[in-house]
């Protein structure tokens, strides 16, 4: 059977597409407070209450982290501050955040052409997140969730503005950061954990928190699902220029 010209040039260009494009993901804001979304890859996009953003992500990313910031201060060429999360001081993100920042972790089409996610509390908590499949080749993917009042309960030597810190950031002990070998959960690792039992709460958590989907999955990660511990509106600014 014969093809014509154009046809094969429409299947080259999808083609072209499917192998840029392996995901996309839709960061929602349900906070009553504004967010500056954060992506690596992907930069920086402000969300008011309500407001969505899209990003398409290429096949075979890894090492990739989605996550909120609050109470930023941006002028209008995009530098400033945020309280958690911030970035370097840039409104559109190159570098991870700073903690403390509730983390929507991925790699795609890795072993198995699986997708891996995750939420992680490695970095602390600023903001409860859903990180979950809206579209599955199979359509039997696991839906994530943090909404614990993780900052209303956080141990003292974990406080910090805006947030709660993972013990890592506030002692720096292999106890704790795990990085000179083997560790174990600790009582401040059970404290994340007990609160949000799909998320990592230490760096070594993996069979408890690693996730996967087929590739070619598309996901939501939503700032204060449905069911969240809403933040009073006045522990973050919002009258601020992106």
């Amino acid at each position: 059977m014969g093809y014509s010209a154009t046809a094969i040039t429409l299947f080259l260009l999808l083609s072209l597409f499917t192998s840029t494009y392996a995901a996309t993901f839709e960061i929602r804001n349900n906070c009553p407070y504004t967010v500056w979304a954060a992506a690596s890859p992907g930069g920086g996009r402000r969300l008011d209450r309500g407001q969505s953003w899209t990003l398409n992500v290429a096949a075979g990313t890894k090492m990739a982290r989605i996550w909120g910031r609050t109470n930023c201060n941006f002028d209008a060429s995009g530098r400033g501050r945020c309280q958690t999360g911030d970035c370097g001081g840039v409104l559109q993100c190159t570098a991870w955040g700073a903690p403390p920042n509730t983390l929507a972790e991925y790699a795609l089409n890795q072993f198995g052409n699986l997708d891996f996610f995750d939420i992680s509390l490695v970095d602390g908590f600023n903001i409860p997140v859903e990180f979950s499949p809206t579209r599955s080749p199979s359509g039997k993917c696991r839906h994530l969730t943090c909404t614990a009042d993780i900052n209303g309960q956080c141990p003292n030597p974990l406080r910090a503005p805006g947030g709660c810190l993972n013990p890592c950031q506030v002692f720096k002990t292999q106890e704790y950061c795990c990085t000179q070998g083997p560790c174990g959960p600790t009582n401040y690792s059970r404290f994340f954990k007990d609160r949000c039992r799909d998320a990592y709460s230490y760096p070594q958590d993996d069979p408890t928190s690693t996730f996967t989907c087929p590739g070619g999955t598309n996901y939501r990660v939503v700032f204060c699902p449905l069911g969240s511990t809403q933040f009073p509106l006045e522990m973050y600014g919002s009258n601020n220029v992106e």
